[in-house]
């Protein structure tokens, strides 16, 4: 071969290898290293490329075209959990070649490909003098996470803020038609618009659409009622002349000023030839400047009604793309949503209250689901009851009379909040999940006696309980009770753990996903709740009292002597499924979509189905754990 032909191999490799990760980020001499060293070999379909009896591995393989099926041997193989695709960019084996041992897999050529392969001798060498490659192979998922994590702050950084800079060109902020009449309407007219409208200022327009004055709400008291003006002689007698207006190009910044410097609260915008566009209010611009932890917080705690909870329902939103554009991880993302939502139904329970005399009734508002998990996303309905203590008995039917009273108006209350109500009525206002200490014990009680599969359905919705208002202490001594009985519950914990395996990460044989018949994963039914039952099972087993998946696995992995290396993985993996999960939620809310758990693995970049597939397979590395301790 011609020095020439060489250079221009050594090329067409590295030009391959910049397009996968590591390699896109690996040091230059690093990357010139394997493009030198690489050796591109063919396998024909079928055929072995690695296996266990082939003893210690004398290459490190990266497949460049074909598929590689690795299926899990030995004494703890189980077949339909033991098997996984590799695709063009993926490398084996990572962990037998390190640690210079067989490879506990076989790798097989599912189709003809082809495989750049390096010495085991170069693999260490590398492993020495990138520590970009180094990081990759002790923190495989670790590494490729904080990629997507980089390429998912810069999409969002720039979403957030084209939708928020103050610089944004008012034309851009106006929402909806401006409401106009001429000058010469009737003021009892001009006013029954705006009541129909639901607006805070009139425009009132020439023949040709020119602005010529305006009317706002606040003008009402003193020029209207207390006046006693006519309400038959014309909005122009009324109006503020000469509104403050500023072309649709001048920025949000130039209108905060203006109505600073001129007290005012609304401005019109206007287009090129001075016709009127729309209307920007002071709100619009604070709603800008406000979205802040902080401040979303202080606006819940002093929401005078419902109405006011449902705009920061909507700020808690906008914060979330914020803290994604911040490279916020889903954990604490997760935790931020469901600390401002618990803060919101805590304020809706007060407003409740101020209408129900619940004084002397010791109870506690549960939250069931996600929102017990600390786990609530963008997209979440109603999962809650109610759990109280009555001193004598035959108080027990009037006294949950008036629970149920309050919590059907906290229900609806929360419903206008964007929590809708649960269709399978799992919300307090229900009888049957308005229920005392004792009440609650019995029924958790019947649900391990006899796990049918309702209630093993129950279990999987109300064990992942906390009190977010109200007596904490009664949910505690739940827990602690639950806890002490179902540890001692093996067949009980078996059921569960059956239930759980019943569904499969959706990773194929050959394709890399299984697909529903529109060609998406439900990230929540097929993704998140792999990780999350089985983390209450563990947690159940070995009596751990959270309630949130990961503190669950973090915690039971300590109890059951799992190296946390290996948890630490398993958690990265049920992190970036919820991740994708609330990049996808907000992404249909803001196009108007139903904002689902669903997602079309052919719409994520290659990073991103890289960790999917990797996250999948963590679930299934922890069903097959659970597949084993219980012998299912």
């Amino acid at each position: 071969m011609t020095a020439i032909a060489a250079d221009l191999l050594v090329g067409a490799s590295t030009d391959f290898l910049r397009n996968f990760s590591p390699f896109n980020r690996m040091e230059p001499g690093a990357l010139a290293f394997v493009a030198e060293r690489a050796v591109l070999a063919f396998h024909p379909r079928g055929s072995d490329i690695l296996t266990t009896e082939m003893g210690v591995p004398r290459h490190f393989y990266i497949v460049q075209r074909g598929k590689v099926q690795a299926r899990q041997t030995g004494p703890t193989a189980v077949t339909e959990y033991a098997s996984l695709t590799l695709g063009p960019g993926e490398c084996f084996p990572i962990g037998a070649i390190s640690a210079q041992r067989p490879s506990t897999n076989a790798y097989v050529a599912v189709e003809d490909s082809f495989c750049f392969q390096i010495t085991d001798e170069d693999f260490l060498q590398l492993m020495q003098m990138s520590p970009v490659f180094h990081l990759f192979c002790t923190q495989y998922i670790a590494s490729l996470l904080n990629q997507s994590r980089q390429q998912l702050q810069t999409t969002f950084s720039q979403r957030a803020a084209e939708q928020q800079t103050m610089t944004t060109p008012l034309g851009q902020l106006v929402k909806r038609e401006p409401v106009c009449v001429g000058p010469y309407t009737p003021t009892r007219a001009a006013l029954e618009q705006m009541n129909a409208q639901h607006i805070g200022c009139l425009v009132i327009v020439d023949d040709e659409n020119h602005p010529v004055g305006v009317l706002t709400q606040s003008d009402l008291l003193p020029r209207v009622i207390l006046a006693g003006f006519d309400l038959e002689r014309p909005i122009g007698e009324l109006m503020t002349a000469n509104p403050h207006q500023l072309a649709a190009t001048a920025s949000a910044y130039d209108a905060a000023l203006e109505m600073a410097t001129h007290g005012v609260r609304h401005l019109l915008v206007v287009d090129a030839e001075g016709r009127i566009k729309g209307v920007v209010s002071e709100r619009d611009l604070f709603s800008l400047q406000r979205i802040s932890l902080r401040q979303i917080r202080a606006g819940i705690e002093n929401a005078p009604d419902v109405g006011a909870l449902q705009r920061a329902s909507k700020d808690i939103r906008q914060l979330a793309l914020n803290l994604i554009a911040q490279g916020i991880g889903a954990e604490q993302l997760t935790q931020f949503i469901s600390a401002l939502n618990d803060a919101l139904t805590r304020r809706v329970i007060q407003l409740a209250l101020e209408r129900h005399d619940l004084v002397g009734i010791d109870f506690g508002w549960m939250a069931f689901g996600s929102e017990g998990r600390h786990e609530q996303t963008l997209s979440t309905d109603q999962d809650n009851g109610i759990i109280w203590r009555c001193p004598e008995i035959e108080a027990v039917g009037p006294i949950r009379q008036r629970l149920i009273a309050f919590a059907r108006e906290v229900n609806t209350g929360l419903a206008e909040c964007g929590f809708p109500l649960c269709k399978g009525n799992i919300m307090a206002s229900n009888p049957e999940l308005c229920l005392t200490l004792d009440e609650w014990k019995s029924r958790f009680g019947s649900w391990i006696r006899e796990p049918v599969p309702e209630a093993l359905l129950n279990a999987s919705i109300f064990f992942d309980f906390r009190v977010l208002y109200g007596n904490e202490r009664l949910g505690d001594q739940l827990r602690t009770w639950l806890n002490k009985i179902v540890r001692g519950n093996s067949a009980f914990l078996r059921m569960m753990a059956g239930n759980a395996l019943q569904v499969a990460p959706p990773l194929g044989r050959l394709r890399d996903f299984v697909v529903e018949d529109d060609g998406t994963i439900d990230l929540k039914k097929s993704g998140a709740r792999l990780f999350v039952d089985v983390a209450r099972i563990l947690a159940l087993r070995t009596g751990v009292d959270s309630s949130s998946t990961a503190q669950r696995l973090r915690q039971a992995s300590v109890k059951m002597g799992v190296s946390a290396d290996e948890v630490a993985a398993i958690i990265d993996g049920f992190h970036f499924v919820q991740l994708l999960r609330l990049r996808a939620q907000h992404l249909e809310s803001e196009n108007d979509g139903q904002a689902d758990n669903r997602v079309d693995p052919d719409s994520l970049n290659e990073l991103d189905r890289r960790i999917l597939k990797e996250s999948f397979r963590q679930a299934r590395k922890l069903q097959l754990r659970l597949k084993l301790d219980y012998q299912l």
